[in-house]
C-alpha cells in the first residue's frame, strides 16, 4: 500500500510563510495526481491545491489562489505546498492524498499523519 508522510508544519505568524512536503512511498508515484486537503478543528477536511503527474496541471481553491504554490519533483517521489501570506483561517491539518482527474481522494479511507499548520493573529 502507498505511505503518505506529510511534514513541514508549525507556528507562525500572520502574513508568515511555510513549506509542506508530501512523501510518497509507491513505484506509481509518477502516475498519480496528488492533492493537499486541510482540515480545521471541527470542521470537514477540504481541498486546498492539486497538480497532475506531470506536474504542468495544478488547482487551487479559491481561498488560496495567489498566496499557495503547489509544485512536485517525480525524482524525489514529494509533492510541496508552498503557503505564503498565512491568515489565521489556514490554520488546519494539512494532509496529502493521491486523486482522481476530478481531484477526490482515490482511497478515502486512507489518510496520512498530517502536518499542523497554526497562523497566529
Amino acid at each position: 500500500q502507498v505511505q503518505l508522510v506529510e511534514s513541514g508544519g508549525g507556528l507562525v505568524q500572520t502574513g508568515g510563510s511555510l513549506r509542506l512536503s508530501c512523501a510518497h512511498s509507491g513505484r506509481t508515484f509518477s502516475t498519480n495526481a496528488i492533492a493537499w486537503f486541510r482540515q480545521a478543528p471541527g470542521k470537514e477536511r477540504w481541498f486546498v491545491a492539486g497538480i497532475d503527474w506531470s506536474g504542468h496541471s495544478t488547482y487551487y481553491t479559491d481561498s488560496v489562489k495567489g498566496r499557495f504554490t503547489i509544485s512536485r519533483d517525480n525524482a524525489k517521489n514529494t509533492v510541496d505546498l508552498q503557503m505564503n501570506s498565512l491568515k489565521p483561517e489556514d490554520t488546519a491539518v494539512y494532509y496529502c492524498n493521491v486523486v482522481d482527474p476530478a481531484w477526490r481522494p482515490t482511497d478515502p479511507s486512507y489518510w496520512g499523519q498530517g502536518t499542523q499548520v497554526t497562523v497566529s493573529s
